[in-house]
């Protein structure tokens, strides 16, 4: 697996199609790696006329692990949040939204199309305010401006997100299929078998549960961006899904209200993660679609 030294840590990477083709960067969400995205999703995509670049975030994966940062204590985090007092995270999601930024730099991509799921969609949008030079346009999947008057994830979705994963591989693997089963709202298109595939390729190539804590307290002091989003200008395609029990759909239409000319498509069928192979190619069609009328906006534009 190739690493980059970005943004003063090691990132790992891989890439999916022909570099000639449209550049297109995938951010994964909360301690996801990047096996998250599918391989057949991404190969549809590049069968779709992109690049595809995915990368593990710091903190999972193959990439550094910020350990000398120590381990938050979310609960009291939240606490002090709530009644209003300062917290300092270990790293925010602007440093991730650097280190995708140090992920272009290195393999000398000027400007990209960026595609990010969940936490991913919201160093996304934060790319889009600090970093709209470097990018052709912006994809939101399953994903929130952060803001605390929208509804919150369910109570079930809620309790397996914080819940603890049990370390023996076959306990994980059934763990994570539950997890996500909460995270699909009923909804009958999650495969499990997809899901327990995907996570056992996970667990084979890095278990460490333990950066969960540091990226969920970068999210945790994270400022709503609904007022920041009006300023964007990039081009902005917003994909979440009508079961989405993580994060519900009324994030995603506040996202694309937000962002001038956005664009919002929601998925039937659709809860929260990829474990959706029914759903892969109207998802990837819908990226393609974007990306390409980006770039011909942006061609004529120059």
């Amino acid at each position: 697996m190739p690493r980059i030294h970005a943004n003063g840590i090691e990132i790992a990477y891989g890439t999916v199609g022909d570099s000639k083709e449209r550049p297109l960067i995938l951010i994964m969400g909360l301690a996801t790696q990047m096996l998250g995205w599918p391989d057949r999703f991404c190969r549809m995509l590049a069968g779709n006329g992109h690049w595809v670049i995915r990368f593990d975030n710091r903190d999972c994966g193959l990439s550094s692990k910020l350990e000398q940062l120590g381990v938050p204590d979310l609960s009291r985090m939240a606490g002090d949040i709530a009644e209003g007092r300062s917290v300092t995270p270990p790293y925010t999601l602007s440093d991730m939204a650097s280190d995708t930024v140090g992920v272009m730099d290195a393999l000398g991509i000027r400007k990209a199309h960026i595609c990010g799921l969940s936490m991913g969609g919201m160093i996304g949008q934060i790319m889009a305010l600090e970093h709209p030079s470097r990018m052709m346009s912006l994809i939101s999947m399953e994903s929130t401006t952060g803001e605390s008057d929208l509804p919150g994830a369910t109570a079930e979705a809620d309790e397996a997100m914080m819940s603890l994963p049990p370390v023996p591989r076959n306990a994980y693997l059934d763990y994570t299929v539950d997890v996500y089963r909460a995270f699909a709202g009923g909804s009958e298109k999650m495969d499990g078998d997809v899901q327990r595939r995907i996570s056992a390729r996970c667990y084979d190539r890095m278990f460490y549960p333990m950066g969960f804590a540091r990226q969920m307290a970068a999210i945790y002091v994270a400022p709503g961006r609904r007022e920041a989003l009006r300023s964007v200008t990039v081009p902005t395609l917003v994909i979440h899904g009508d079961s989405d029990a993580l994060i519900p759909p009324e994030h995603g239409r506040d996202t694309a209200d937000a962002i001038p000319g956005a664009r919002l498509v929601v998925v039937k069928g659709l809860g929260h993660g990829m474990a959706y192979p029914t759903l892969w190619e109207e998802m990837a069609n819908a990226i393609a679609g974007h990306t390409l009328n980006a770039t011909e906006d942006l061609s004529s534009s120059s």
